[in-house]
């Protein structure tokens, strides 16, 4: 009686083991928002893990035997965890940590502004001498093509 009452019990931790660990990728997916094929990859890696968590409670604990009892601890350690501590840990963590990545960000852009400028500055260096040697390539093609034309005329005059 009591193995099978310690079994209920890593039974009911499990169960709130991978509702937390669940938790923690709702934390990561509110705070670094992604398209749906890399949740599909997530969840799948979640869903593998969770089976392979069961598997190895359930070959340790009862010999790979299926004992309802540990699915229902499991069940009610999900629900528990769920219901009382689930919601808020989900909301303030990604707060902080939204927050935490915005000053991040802000701080990086600070840092940044300088090699900002410059390779502004030197973008319109760029453009400026780009625009100056498109000039001369057009005008170089122009001539060029004004002589092919008029040797044409020429040509075509002459038979």
């Amino acid at each position: 009686m009591a193995n099978e009452s310690e079994f209920l019990l890593h039974a009911l931790l499990m169960g709130i083991f991978i509702t937390f660990v669940y938790d923690v990728i709702r934390i990561f997916r509110r705070v670094i928002p992604h398209n749906s094929f890399f949740v599909s990859l997530e969840d799948l890696g979640f869903w593998i893990y969770c089976g392979g968590s069961v598997f190895l409670l359930m070959y340790h604990e009862s010999n790979g035997e299926l004992r309802w009892f540990a699915i229902f601890g499991a069940i009610v350690g999900m629900l528990l965890y769920k219901k009382l501590f689930s919601p808020p840990f989900v909301k303030y963590v990604s707060l902080i940590l939204s927050r935490v990545l915005m000053g991040l960000r802000k701080m990086i852009g600070w840092l940044l502004r300088p090699v900002k400028i410059l390779l502004k500055k030197a973008g319109a260096g760029i453009g400026c001498i780009s625009h100056r040697i498109g000039r001369r390539i057009r005008k170089a093609v122009k001539i060029r093509l004004t002589y092919f034309l008029k040797m044409l005329k020429i040509g075509l005059k002459g038979n």
